[in-house]
């Protein structure tokens, strides 16, 4: 199948179930559309990311970066559950999981049936990740989990967590962390909703593990070997938020656009105007730069190429376009922006969680630095 079939396929399932006025309708009632996975899995959309011989399509990331953003550009929130079914689950465990991992993940995950949450941000340990305190010890033939886990997102909803913990001495650094797999119903897990500003539709909670015993096999990859794997899951991870949220920066150019073509001011749209058109203008170079760095980004991982600059300023043009572009549609509505019924107010509110989200963009400046040989704190 062709690109663009894949995407005509994606599109028609997107409009037949998320019309404009039940994306709205979640929206103001906090639905997820966990209930539309079953669906996406029937149209292979998760098969994608799984190669050949382990039963997907082993489609190359050019033809996932496109999925991802046509489903940024129609709602977000569909958007979400697919880069957490592959970004976070099936590209860790095809990447480092164990034949028997990749047996008993990849087809649930494959047919939609389940997904895995990342429970990486800890009170004290947001985009620091190698300050994390949560600790797994060995305990008679598995391990013993104690900790606190904070802001992650779709968790009660997930069949595991994705969860790095300390296995080595705090000194250690993120030398001393490892993976593991841990299923939502263990004993010991309680989960706490968090109240938030935007992205109704993509619950976050706080999770407090207590004794949570594990069996042996339930370390994803190698011991110690976590950080440098959780590095490889946001590189994908990084990648899906910049095709995803350039999807939805679209979706709020379009809908500036389609104002300042309506609205009648002073005898003629506002957009003939030249201090409006400027601002569209600006809005549609940003968007296409956005694009471009995401395909560039895409063709990267499609070659197995080091990507690790590239997935950090991904991600930092990509929410921050969106952000700026969401933030100048306001003004370009004016009133009719600022409705709760309209589309662009949910952009925007939903916009300003990305430049921080999946690490701060402040420190993935710092990781750029890092690359180019200046030093942390540049």
């Amino acid at each position: 199948m062709s690109d663009g079939e894949i995407l005509d396929s994606v599109g028609a399932f997107l409009h037949r179930h998320l019309p404009p006025a039940e994306i709205r309708r979640r929206d103001a009632a906090h639905v997820p559309p966990y209930d539309l996975m079953p669906g996406m899995g029937t149209l292979g959309l998760f098969a994608l990311a799984v190669p050949e011989e382990e039963g997907g399509l082993g489609a190359a990331w050019s033809t996932i970066a496109q999925v991802q953003l046509k489903l940024g550009q129609h709602a977000y929130m569909v958007a979400s559950i697919f880069n957490r079914v592959v970004g976070f689950g099936l590209m860790s465990v095809l990447g480092y999981g164990s034949a028997a991992q990749r047996r008993l993940l990849v087809p649930p995950l494959m047919s939609g049936e389940a997904f895995c949450a990342l429970a990486l941000s800890e009170p004290q340990a947001g985009s620091d990740a190698a300050a994390i305190r949560t600790r797994a010890v060995r305990h008679g033939d598995g391990w013993r989990i104690n900790g606190r886990k904070s802001w992650i997102s779709d968790a009660r909803q997930a069949r595991w967590l994705i969860l790095p913990a300390r296995t080595g001495p705090a000194h250690e650094g993120h030398r001393g962390i490892s993976l593991f797999l841990v299923p939502t119903d263990s004993p010991g897990i309680a989960m706490t909703a968090l109240p938030k500003i935007g992205n109704h539709c993509m619950p976050s909670f706080d999770i407090g593990l207590q004794d949570v015993d594990l069996p042996a096999d339930a370390l994803l990859g190698e011991e110690g070997r976590g950080f440098a794997q959780l590095m490889s899951t946001l590189h994908y991870s990084r990648a899906s938020m910049a095709a995803t949220v350039t999807g939805a920066a679209e979706a709020a150019l379009q809908i500036a656009l389609s104002h300042a073509r309506e609205r009648v001011q002073f005898g003629r749209p506002i957009g003939q105007n030249q201090s409006v058109a400027h601002r569209l203008a600006d809005m549609r170079m940003r968007v296409d730069v956005s694009r471009l760095m995401v395909l560039h980004l895409a063709g990267l991982i499609s070659q197995g190429a080091p990507c690790r600059r590239e997935a950090a300023q991904a991600k930092i043009i990509a929410t921050e376009t969106l952000r700026d572009v969401a933030d100048v549609g306001m003004q370009v509505l004016a009133s009719a922006g600022y409705s709760a019924e309209s589309d662009m107010q949910r952009l925007w509110r939903d916009s300003r969680l990305y430049t921080f989200g999946e690490g701060a963009n402040e420190v993935l400046r710092d990781a750029i630095a890092r690359e180019l040989g200046l030093g942390a704190g540049t």
